[in-house]
């Protein structure tokens, strides 16, 4: 019993010697360098140190690595919805830039024919069974004129059709390849004569070139244009190109294939004719629309 209370005064003791015996001795030794408890002490905690501060660099340089892509994922997501919006208003400044030269050439056009005409622009194209037709708008100051009768219709490239029906504010074109059109032509070449029709073909656009003679100069690349029979058309405008040509030993006819000049499948602003100009207009016209092509 009495052991035990010994046992429990010396501990007090110690646990209140001891600590001031190490600041006493570091007081004293501390001109000297560290105490032997303090550099056994330090090479203890040494080894866990190192290993902490070498975690601690590891995780402060994933945390750093972490927001620096971070922040290069939020600059980069910025500089493509910027680049975005650039790409868009190139496009747009390009259709604007490419409709301004289309309707420069156009007014251009209109100045050289000698001829009323109106200004369309095309709001459809239908594509069925054999019939090939567009749709198109004008002023309602005009729609009373063109619903009277079969307009010829033009761009920059040659002959688009004729005016059909008028409804509401649109016009019905008949294209050149629709089965039911037909225009008198000849070869620019040769002076041969032919009849372009339409094949009314669902997939292209095509025409046959019928009534030219076995006998008639006709080669692949011949420009056919307007003949001006018939008083529909003016002399001269461009209408289709050979792209086929197929002679027979025997019979009146070559069979002919053509491409039209006008790619249908682009139309977007056309001209119609409200009268047939006298042949130097049409020829001027022609002259203009070849001029402006070889241009372009």
């Amino acid at each position: 019993m009495n052991l035990s209370r010994y046992r429990d005064a010396v501990i007090v003791v110690l646990a209140l010697v001891v600590p001031f015996w190490f600041l006493r001795y570091n007081i004293k030794d501390d001109a000297r360098g560290l105490s032997g408890p303090d550099r056994v002490i330090l090479k203890l905690i040494a080894p866990i140190q190192y290993a902490a501060s070498t975690l601690a660099r590891g995780v402060s340089s994933v945390v750093s690595d972490y927001a620096y892509l971070v922040d290069v994922k939020k600059n980069n997501t910025s500089l493509a919805a910027e680049n975005a919006q650039m790409r868009a208003r190139v496009n747009k400044l390009e259709a604007l830039d490419a409709e301004n030269r289309r309707l420069r050439a156009l007014l251009q056009l209109k100045n050289h024919v000698s001829a009323d005409v109106v200004s369309a622009q095309v709001i459809s194209k239908d594509t069925v069974e054999f019939f090939r037709v567009a749709h198109v708008t004008v002023d309602r100051s005009s729609l009373e004129i063109v619903s009277n009768s079969r307009f010829p219709v033009i761009t920059l490239d040659g002959v688009v059709g004729v005016t059909g029906k008028v409804a509401g504010d649109t016009v019905e074109v008949q294209l050149v390849v629709d089965a039911g059109s037909g225009i008198d032509v000849i070869v620019e070449r040769t002076g041969a004569r032919g009849f372009v029709r339409g094949t009314g073909d669902e997939k292209e656009y095509l025409c046959k070139v019928e009534h030219v003679r076995r006998t008639d100069e006709v080669e692949v690349g011949d420009l056919l244009v307007t003949s001006g029979h018939g008083r529909r058309f003016p002399r001269g405008l461009p209408v289709a190109r050979v792209t086929q040509v197929e002679r027979r030993d025997f019979g009146l006819y070559q069979q002919v294939v053509a491409t039209p000049t006008v790619d249908m499948s682009r139309l977007e602003e056309v001209l119609i004719l409200l009268s047939v100009p006298d042949a130097a207009g049409a020829d001027g016209a022609s002259n203009s629309l070849v001029g402006e092509r070889a241009a372009n």
